[in-house]
């Protein structure tokens, strides 16, 4: 069973492109995941250069992760993008590359979407900071 998340957009603010300003969860248990990088299993960065690419490899560990504890993209209430670039339409080309993905219902709840100057991994460009809901 799902835990009970209302996701709504209050009069008076900005329409948004996708995602929810406010996102309410029901008391019970919440998993806070740690930010998924585009490593591979190996720890090998994938696609040096391409924010697509890293994008994908990024949703992929965040569906492992949240399947790890039982949840799926459709539990995440809180999603923290952080891209390695100051250029919008790189940002709005991986927020368009997440939004594609098997993840695309985790950006419908509050989501924020950031330009940083440095990740932690030489040649990471995208970084994805989760929070879920778990299922009773």
């Amino acid at each position: 069973m799902s835990a009970k998340i209302t996701r709504l957009d209050p009069a008076g603010l900005h329409e948004t492109p996708g995602y929810h300003h406010v996102t309410v969860v029901e008391a019970g248990r919440t998993a806070y995941l740690a930010g998924q990088c585009p490593l591979d299993a190996a720890g090998a960065l994938v696609g040096p250069g391409d924010h697509a690419a890293q994008a994908g490899q990024v949703a992929a560990n965040a569906l492992i992760a949240l399947g790890a504890v039982g949840a799926g993209p459709q539990d995440v209430v809180r999603a923290v993008i952080y891209v390695v670039s100051a250029d919008r339409g790189v940002l709005s080309a991986v927020w368009d590359a997440f939004n594609a993905s098997a993840l695309a219902a985790a950006f419908s709840t509050a989501s924020t979407l950031l330009g940083v100057t440095q990740l932690g991994f030489t040649g990471q460009l995208v970084e994805l900071d989760l929070t879920a809901a778990l299922p009773a």
